[in-house]
């Protein structure tokens, strides 16, 4: 029976040149079966001649002279991978990487995590992009597989996430990949050092050029969803934002949001109680009945966000343009505006 410790290569000599990758695997000790032979190959434990091996490569029939390597303990590899991830890896993109944090431009549509309880249920809505699998129906992939997936080759990384945007919100979202690095970045959002800008339209003519929202807000766990309490109500929590008109339409305004607070949908709900709610928004209406505008989603973007580096000690920031959608949404509203 041939062995082959974690880690290390084997080459193929012509004794077992010719064999099926799959059956080779399973006479390894420690594999016993061709199910766990394919197990290791959908997780990314086996390398051929130093390139990643899949599941679809089971078949594959060796020859003399192959390297093949086993690494069991390959980081993120304990689980299976979503289905579909191959397909959805294009929905990562990167605004800033390095060993310690990555920052990625979220697509609108992309969950951050699983939700709670098990992987998230698939909800289609029209017009609103989704990922492969959530298209077709299987398990839906999140942005937090995506980076797991992105970075599974460096040894000892393992992502975690810092801060989150709504599902169906675009825009920026740093990770930390150490330990240290989530614990020096966590506490920067609790102290509120964090600075993050959002770009909105919003419903209504804003008459005030600036302001502060302050609100107080409670979250209801069983409807997963914001509400305006009262400053002594248990669970009730400040939420503060400012605003800025940088744009003023018939019938809408685009505005930039700085966050003071970080709450869950805060700006989706601060926006319906000062009258103003996001375009597209569903849930934060407030009594305000749906205007003429439509929209797939909430019309509402992560564009900045500034802190300091876990490592470095610097202040970095970042910037990234307004998705297709918006700039769509906003080209008409201007042209209607005319």
């Amino acid at each position: 029976m041939p062995k082959l410790p974690d880690g290390r290569r084997r080459v193929i000599g012509q004794a077992e040149a010719g064999s099926r990758l799959d059956l080779w695997l399973a006479r390894l000790a420690g594999a016993g079966s061709r199910r766990r032979a394919k197990t290791w190959l959908e997780r990314g434990k086996v390398f051929l001649n130093g390139h990643e091996l899949s599941g679809q490569d089971a078949g594959r029939l060796l020859a003399p002279g192959d390297n093949v390597e086993l690494w069991i303990d390959r980081p993120g590899s304990a689980a299976a991978p979503p289905r579909g991830l191959a397909a959805a890896r294009v929905l990562l993109r990167p605004a800033f990487e390095d060993p310690f944090i990555l920052v990625a431009d979220k697509p609108p549509g992309l969950l951050i995590e699983p939700l709670p309880g098990a992987r998230a249920a698939v909800r289609n809505r029209p017009g609103t992009p989704r990922p492969p699998a959530a298209r077709s129906g299987l398990p839906e992939i999140t942005l937090l597989d995506l980076v797991r997936d992105h970075v599974r080759s460096a040894p000892g990384t393992v992502p975690r996430v810092v801060h989150r945007i709504d599902r169906d919100t675009s825009g920026l979202v740093v990770f930390a990949l150490t330990l240290d690095a989530w614990v020096h970045l966590k506490r920067q959002f609790a102290r509120r050092t964090a600075e993050r800008v959002y770009l909105a339209v919003v419903e209504g003519l804003v008459r005030d050029s600036r302001g502060t929202w302050t609100n107080t807000l409670a979250w209801h766990a069983g409807r997963k969803r914001q509400a305006p309490a009262r400053p002594d109500e248990p669970g009730g929590r400040q939420a503060v934002a400012s605003f800025e008109v940088l744009e003023q339409f018939r019938g809408a305004a685009l505005l930039q949001v700085r966050l003071a607070t970080g709450r869950r949908n805060q700006i989706r709900i601060q926006a319906g109680l000062h009258g103003h709610p996001v375009v597209g928004e569903k849930v934060y209406r407030l009594g305000h009945r749906e205007g003429a505008l439509t929209f797939a989603r909430q019309a509402l973007h992560a564009a900045r966000l500034s802190l300091v580096h876990p490592v470095t000690g610097k202040r970095v920031s970042f910037v990234v343009p307004l998705p297709e959608d918006l700039v769509g949404l906003i080209r008409k509203l201007r042209k209607a505006s005319r």
